[in-house]
């Protein structure tokens, strides 16, 4: 199953850009198809029962490896429940988590959002 592009859930905090971060360790897929090709997409659905249809959102971006600041950090664990001092001690393993920061570029809402039905709207947040 490694034809294409790989897919995986993972578990993130956001900034005031909507930028996402996420922690995941080198060797998994994911992280090595990023450092070959950065382009990435996702989505991230609100849960429900199987009777209702799925809200959400559609994302395109680039991700990349970063260097965390203290505030990274803190707006992560702050976000997952996480403890801090766990997650530094993991980021120093030399073959352990990293940090990624995926910087979204296009943005799609999808589902009975406004009641018309599911439909998708295309979102220009970055436009002004």
């Amino acid at each position: 199953m490694k034809a294409g592009p790989g897919f995986c859930e993972v578990h993130f905090a956001y900034d005031d850009e909507l930028n996402l971060y996420f922690v995941s360790k080198l060797t998994t897929r994911h992280c090595q198809e990023i450092t070959s090709n950065p382009h990435v997409a996702g989505n991230i659905i609100k849960q429900h029962p199987l009777t209702e249809a799925p809200n959400g959102l559609y994302f395109e971006g680039m991700a990349e490896e970063i260097i965390p600041s203290e505030a990274d950090i803190a707006r992560y664990c702050t976000a997952l429940g996480r403890d801090i001092i766990q997650l530094k001690e993991q980021l120093l393993e030399p073959n352990g988590r990293r940090m990624f920061r995926i910087k979204v570029s296009n943005w799609a809402v999808f589902g009975n959002i406004d009641g018309s039905g599911h439909v998708k709207h295309e979102l220009n947040w970055g436009e002004q």
